[in-house]
């Protein structure tokens, strides 16, 4: 598979854990790789090569709203998760779990994540996600420093 065909189907893969997402969100239902409901997804949407990586967007996303909510809220200044378009609050939780828990280049996190709000969402929430994101990855550096300088206790 070039590179290109990779890139592809992980851009398939982050549209259907996006859709996904949404589903769960909508329908608070689960959405685990495994249960009924997504098994329906993808009886009605097949696409075996980027079932695996999808899913693991889905899983980590939603295992690690504890940590990314709170960092996506208090980035974004005078805005609370809740009042933020469900497509935009959605594309940003899942490009922030592969920020801090995938090795994906940073760059093409944020460029996936923009791609998506153009095709799912509107032209002014691109410019919303991408401020957002990259505040927190600033915050996320900085924190990263900042760890990295405390004095080890001894």
């Amino acid at each position: 598979m070039t590179s290109d065909q990779s890139r592809s189907v992980r851009h398939r893969g982050r549209e259907a854990a996006l859709q996904l997402l949404y589903q769960w969100e909508v329908g608070s239902e689960g959405v685990t790789g495994s249960d009924e409901f997504s098994e329906g997804f993808w009886d009605s949407h097949p696409a075996p090569t980027c079932r695996k990586f999808a899913t693991e967007l889905v899983k980590g996303t939603m295992e690690h709203l504890v940590t990314i909510d709170p960092l996506l809220e208090s980035t974004a200044t005078n805005w609370r998760l809740d009042r933020m378009a469900l497509i935009d609050r959605l594309i940003m939780r899942m490009a922030m779990y592969e920020l801090i828990y995938t090795d994906t280049p940073k760059a093409v996190i944020i460029d996936e994540a923009l791609e998506l709000a153009k095709t799912f969402s509107g032209d002014e929430a691109v410019a919303f996600i991408n401020g957002i994101l990259d505040g927190a990855c600033q915050r996320l550096e900085h924190e990263a420093g900042s760890a990295k300088q405390q004095p080890a206790e001894g």
